[in-house]
């Protein structure tokens, strides 16, 4: 062992949990913050990669600030600006930066409208002249600098505008913009939800075009939900949502020429989807993502702004479907950095600028879990990857030629960085199951340990005087593979003893449930049932993630069998064990893992004596397109996938204790999912237990909502378990 692997192991030590008896946790501090660990504000990398700016906001007050540091004294060199200091600068929650960084537009007055979207009222703030500008009046959504920093394009209504801002003008450049019917530069709720971006515009890199998508939802099916409210009658909110099998938006590519106000539609053939944009560096060209219907189809172009000739640099085609990801890199000859799971896992791909494949970067039976960017100077490529265990993430570099390999984090536990914007450090994230989250500062070429930054030394202390236990990671044996699995066992736990088990997973493809992290919410209330003398045990069986293209893709057309197989198969095998006691076992789960538990208490029910359902599907023919078609295709292609596992379908199997749970205004998962599966057990005449939060959405938060909840479920699980 080397000097340098020494002081990091001993580093761990001064951070990690001393799992012991003591004080009992209680629903209450997990869910008022009391658990809560210390992070590092999300910081932006100035352009000369030496120092970094931090948002310092009061929401007390509503006053805010930016501040700048430096990357190696992790001092403060200056404030670039302060609401308090000015008249014509309100309170501001997040901020960003134009390309030569002389102009800041600030968000103010934010209000969310589903998972990542959110309209505000935004500032220009000029640093060298000190003024702000306000960008308009009515609140917008999504505002984006041109590179040159003189004009900002956002979205209002629906439609797309300009605003310059030395002149104060507004230009609007779409026009048909209406409700529920077409959207300009702004992704529809599918898009939003299921391909996790908002904008659907983008500079080209001298500010000279605008590339956006207009999404058509005439033909898109309605979805209407009440809201109670407080008033004397509630309000129906309408939005379009298309469940499998129905229409979803017609999609089309649009070039607007910001000084001729040229517009142009760009022929792409009609493709079903388009989940990515993105300029190459030459202003000329755009590069186009797109998918068809099955997912398992995608072709990358290259499209010529000028001519609006199109051109195909790559294609990918997988049996069962094609990821989206936002790994794509061009460098300064737009070649580009491209990921794949063609070999059977999640690799890195350097292509030319014709999209001829010169190399493939990463090789491995492991995974690329996230990916930095490039460091063209001194031929870099930096990623996080599994080379470390599935459970586990490390921080890497690599040339481009697939060389010179070198670990910079790759400490048991999960690593993540944040690089500056040349790559000359990056600021480490580390936390393992025992160990709170805990940020050190690096140099990037050698991952040399400059800085501690900032630990949760005191969360690590004051968790010393409770009731809690290690989580104990091993893989189990099951239909073929080796599941990764956590046990979490009371503080006293004695063997010669019989004690209930409490399964806990979410299972969706692609997931990760078992893995060396920090505890999250769920996992401190875990801790909280094993000292009242439960095992928690999760397993994370086939179709989950980071463990091969195979093993996550088994799943395809089938959602909800393989996966419910691997659960009461591991429960069986569990129950085997001398200290479980094989007649009180129970599963729960949340979303994915709430239609798991459901579907496991009836295909399981001489296994499972208890299960908890929260916001479950329980018929994906009512989950949207782009998630539910990824897996299953059509419900007209494939009906005995959709119907063979839809609990509704076999009520009659229920034998134990069942709790439903649902928000009434989610619009994610619609509490239909949950009526059905209500009116299904009364007519099958069972009994079940139920509750319905009103006007709660997918999360069940806000005020004293999740500790009524988690109160009713650690009451229900005491009683029935």
């Amino acid at each position: 062992m080397n000097k340098r692997h020494m002081l990091l192991l001993l580093m761990v030590g001064f951070v990690a949990i001393t799992f012991a008896q003591g004080k009992k946790i209680t629903v209450e501090e997990i869910y008022r913050g009391t658990f809560r660990t210390n992070s590092m504000e999300v910081l932006r990398s100035m352009k000369n990669g030496e120092q970094y700016t931090l948002l310092n906001y009061n929401r007390g007050n509503n006053s805010s600030s930016i501040d700048k540091y430096d990357y190696t004294t992790l001092e403060k060199v200056e404030t670039i600006l302060s609401s308090n200091d000015s008249e014509a600068i309100p309170g501001f929650s997040s901020y960003s930066f134009s390309e030569d960084e002389s102009k800041v537009l600030l968000a103010t007055e934010l209000e969310p409208i589903y998972r990542h979207s959110k309209l505000g009222i935004y500032y220009v703030y000029d640093i060298a002249s000190k003024s702000a500008v306000k960008v308009s009046n009515e609140k917008i959504q999504e505002p984006l600098l041109s590179p040159d920093g003189r004009q900002i394009a956002y979205v209002r209504a629906n439609n797309l505008y300009i605003f310059n801002i030395g002149s104060g003008e507004t230009s609007q450049i779409t026009n048909d913009g209406e409700s529920n019917k077409v959207i300009n530069g702004i992704t529809d709720w599918v898009y939003e939800e299921e391909f996790a971006f908002v904008r659907a515009f983008a500079w080209n890199s001298d500010g000279t075009k605008i590339a956006f998508l207009r999404f058509d939802e005439t033909n898109v099916p309605e979805f209407s939900m009440d809201f109670y409210g407080k008033d004397l009658y509630q309000y129906q909110y309408v939005f379009k949502y298309p469940k499998a099998g129905e229409n979803n938006a017609l999609v089309s590519l649009h070039m607007f020429d910001v000084s001729s106000r040229n517009m142009t539609k760009i022929d792409l053939g009609n493709p079903y989807y388009i989940p990515r944009i993105k300029w190459m560096n030459n202003a000329d060209y755009l590069s186009v993502t797109t998918l068809n219907r099955h997912q398992n189809h995608l072709k990358l172009y290259a499209v010529n702004a000028k001519s609006g000739s199109v051109n195909v640099l790559l294609e990918e085609k997988d049996e069962a479907y094609v990821d989206i990801n936002d790994n794509l890199t061009f460098m300064a000859d737009d070649s580009f950095i491209w990921s794949s799971e063609r070999d059977g896992y999640n690799h890195l791909y350097l292509y030319n600028p014709d999209g001829e494949m010169m190399n493939q970067i990463t090789k491995g039976k492991w995974e690329v879990t996230d990916y930095y960017g490039y460091d063209q100077n001194e031929d870099k490529i930096y990623y996080q990857s599994t080379e470390n265990g599935s459970i586990n993430r490390g921080v890497y570099s690599i040339e481009s030629n697939g060389k010179k390999k070198k670990a910079l984090a790759a400490e048991t536990g999960t690593n993540a960085a944040s690089f500056s914007a040349d790559f000359s450090y990056f600021i480490n994230t580390f936390s393992s199951a025992a160990t709170p989250y805990r940020f050190t500062l690096h140099k990037a070429l050698t991952g040399e340990k400059l800085k501690d930054i900032k630990d949760n030394r005191a969360l690590a202390d004051m968790l010393k005087g409770y009731d809690a236990s290690p989580k104990e990671f091993s893989t189990l044996a099951i239909n073929g593979n080796d599941l990764n699995m956590y046990m979490i066992k009371p503080s006293n736990f004695d063997a010669s003893k019989k004690y209930p088990l409490l399964m806990f997973q979410y299972s969706g493809p692609g997931s990760q449930q078992v893995a060396n992290r920090w505890m999250g919410a769920n996992d401190f209330w875990h801790q909280m049932l094993a000292s009242e003398g439960y095992v928690i045990a999760c397993v994370d069986g086939r179709g989950t993630g980071f463990k091969g293209r195979d093993f996550k893709k088994i799943t395809q057309k089938e959602l909800g069998k393989y996966e419910v197989e691997d659960q009461i198969a591991a429960a069986k095998k569990l129950s085997e064990l001398s200290f479980i006691d094989e007649n009180r076992t129970g599963i729960w789960g949340w979303s994915y893992g709430g239609f798991m538990s459901t579907n496991c208490i009836l295909k399981g029910n001489d296994v499972f004596e208890t299960a908890i359902a929260v916001a479950p599907v329980t018929s994906w023919r009512f989950y949207d397109t782009i998630y539910t078609e990824r897996y299953m295709q059509t419900p007209q292609e494939n009906a005995s996938g959709y119907d063979d596992n839809s609990p509704f379908n076999y009520p009659e199997l229920l034998k134990g204790k069942y709790l439903l749970i649902h928000g009434s205004g989610d619009d994610n998962v619609h509490v239909q999912n949950t009526m059905r599966m209500v009116e299904a057990l009364v007519q099958a005449n069972k009994q079940f237990d139920w509750a319905i939060y009103p006007d709660r959405n997918h999360g069940i938060y806000g005020g004293n909502t999740r500790i009524h909840l988690f109160n009713k479920m650690t009451d229900f699980i005491k009683a029935n378990l």
